[in-house]
């Protein structure tokens, strides 16, 4: 009887962790780093990291933060009514930083991931009116979808933290199978048709990935 309470302890804080740590802002970072740091050079790399960063991680983050405090929320956010206004602030913080992008010439690639974000929160948005849908599948999914466009078979490797973080919100019961599944599809597809028609159509952009 011991032991199965052990496990289950073990299990349920394991799946806590996961949850906590891969958290869809918190993957931005290495994100906007990786593909900021092939796509720019010097000084540039510098700049573009730090607009991606404010807009597409801090901001939101503090934001999110400050609302979960407010209105004194666990850190999921499990009651998906009060997502709307964190999800509000971090579309508007995406939009300024598209526009912060384009002012100091950063490259094309950054901002493209930064409206593939900006697309995704907005789809999150109008789902969770209605329905529950899993932010971390999305945030890990998505992600998945651009390293994958722009550096091959390396995006791949998203693979494994997404089917941990899928467990994750399953095992603690913040979200059902089809919730995981749905989101982790929609945002790798939105995700992926944007950096390929943007890649394709816009003759100007240069990615300058090796």
């Amino acid at each position: 009887m011991k032991s199965i309470a052990s496990n289950f302890k073990f299990k349920h804080g394991f799946a806590q962790v996961v949850s906590n740590i891969v958290q869809p802002v918190i993957v931005t970072i290495p994100v906007f780093v990786i593909i900021n740091y092939f796509a720019a050079g010097g000084n540039n790399f510098l700049i573009s990291t730090f607009i991606c960063l404010l807009f597409g991680t801090f901001l939101p983050l503090i934001a999110a933060l400050m609302w979960i405090k407010s209105k004194n929320l666990d850190l999921d956010v499990s009651d998906k009514d009060e997502r709307t206004f964190p999800l509000l602030f971090g579309a508007l913080s995406y939009i300024i930083g598209i526009i912060m992008l384009f002012i100091a010439g950063a490259p094309a690639v950054a901002a493209i991931l930064m409206l593939c974000y900006l697309t995704n929160i907005i789809l999150t948005i109008f789902v969770t009116f209605f329905w529950k849908i899993s932010v971390h599948s999305m945030g890990i999914a998505g992600p998945a979808a651009a390293i994958t466009c722009i550096f091959g078979y390396p995006g791949l490797l998203f693979g494994f933290p997404l089917i941990m973080v899928m467990w994750s919100r399953v095992y603690l019961n913040q979200h059902t199978p089809a919730q995981v599944i749905v989101g982790a599809v929609t945002s790798f597809t939105v995700t992926w048709m944007q950096f390929r028609l943007c890649m394709t159509y816009i003759p100007y952009l240069s990615l300058r990935i090796p």
